[in-house]
């Protein structure tokens, strides 16, 4: 390897944002080679070769997964991640934090309008991160890529986390995020019948969740878009065993999540109430599912899309096959994620539209 090259892995395993930027202006082949000399045990050949750098490097500095059995360590863990790969960030004509005062308690909200004063459409946005770790911060940016690109109004929820939260508690808690939208859609300046639900992975199985239980109520959303989501705790699927070690999200994560979530509150893992995939599917509004290649949820989402299919739902479905879980949180480091997020914000609002006329 180069000095440059010794440098530049010096300087990914302390996982520093700038590092990252200067690896994701380099040629494939030498991002391969730089995942060998840090010595990525995976064998991963479609795998955007950037991502195995970055798996490696995390590896070399003995991380794997990020929701461990300490939560609170792993919320911490999380922030500063975030935080070290934040850059400039993507203009927003307003953006607003408030306090949402639902029937369920008050809740933080975020409010990001790319065209003040103009009526447009509004996504109500459930961040990810396995419903134990998250918060607006850490999917701020990915929120003004989507209200930019989508050209909509996204108010991104701060909904309690579990386990102090139980599923029943944090679903009521984001319901209520949307029955308020829908209450408050004419100083929000909504268009009418424009109200869509959103999220990526525990978040996109927030928006589904809400999505069938509000389906026959008026304030039920118009649209779901739903990055890599979590849909079945019960199954494991084919890329379950194929991408549980060495990705963003591991096999132990799904573990943890699954005893903070689920068991530690009692709740049965075919409940429609974590496992959408088992709910009531018909007459729930037009969904976009967007899946990552290299993913263990992978065959979770799309068996999920096929059943909405079936049943109905109007429906795109959208693999980006080199990607692994997560990467919309990528954008300020990787040119290919942000690529790849701006084209689902496009596409999603080009879907909604076309199902709206």
């Amino acid at each position: 390897m180069t000095a440059f090259n010794q440098n530049l892995q010096q300087l990914l395993e302390k996982g520093q944002g700038t590092a990252a930027r200067a690896l994701d202006k380099l040629p494939s082949f030498v991002q391969d080679s730089l995942a060998k000399a840090l010595g990525y045990p995976y064998i991963f050949p479609d795998l955007d070769p950037f991502i195995k750098c970055m798996m490696a490097a995390q590896l070399k500095q003995g991380r794997q997964g990020f929701i461990g059995a300490d939560y609170e360590k792993s919320r911490k863990q999380f922030d500063l991640q975030m935080q070290s790969l934040r850059n400039k960030v993507t203009a927003v004509k307003h953006v607003e934090d408030l306090r949402l005062p639902l029937q369920s308690g008050t809740v933080f909200a975020r409010h990001y309008h790319p065209a003040p004063g103009k009526k447009l459409p509004l996504i109500v946005f459930y961040h990810g991160g396995g419903f134990v770790v998250g918060s607006l911060d850490t999917h701020d940016e990915a929120c003004r890529l989507l209200a930019v690109h989508a050209k909509a109004q996204v108010l991104s929820i701060d909904y309690p986390l579990a386990p102090e939260a139980s599923p029943k508690q944090l679903i009521q808690c984001c319901e209520d995020a949307l029955a308020w939208v829908f209450q408050n859609s004419k100083q929000l300046k909504v268009l009418k019948g424009r109200i869509a639900v959103a999220g990526d992975s525990a978040g996109a199985n927030i928006a589904t969740v809400v999505a069938q239980r509000t389906a026959q109520k008026a304030y039920a959303p118009h649209a779901q878009l739903l990055i890599y989501p979590v849909v079945d705790f019960k199954s494991r699927h084919p890329s379950f065993f194929a991408y549980k070690d060495g990705l963003v999200l591991t096999g132990g994560d799904v573990d943890h999540v699954t005893a903070f979530y689920a068991e530690q509150h009692q709740v049965e893992l075919d409940d429609p109430l974590i496992s959408p995939t088992y709910g009531k599917l018909k007459g729930l509004a037009p969904a976009f599912i967007v899946t990552a290649g290299h993913d263990l949820l992978h065959d979770e989402g799309e068996i999920y899309s096929h059943k909405l299919r079936q049943q109905g739902v109007a429906l795109h479905y959208q693999e980006y096959l080199d990607q692994t879980h997560g990467f919309i949180n990528l954008t300020t480091v990787s040119t290919r994620a942000k690529k790849y997020h701006i084209e689902l914000s496009k596409n999603f609002r080009k879907f909604w539209d076309k199902k709206n006329s």
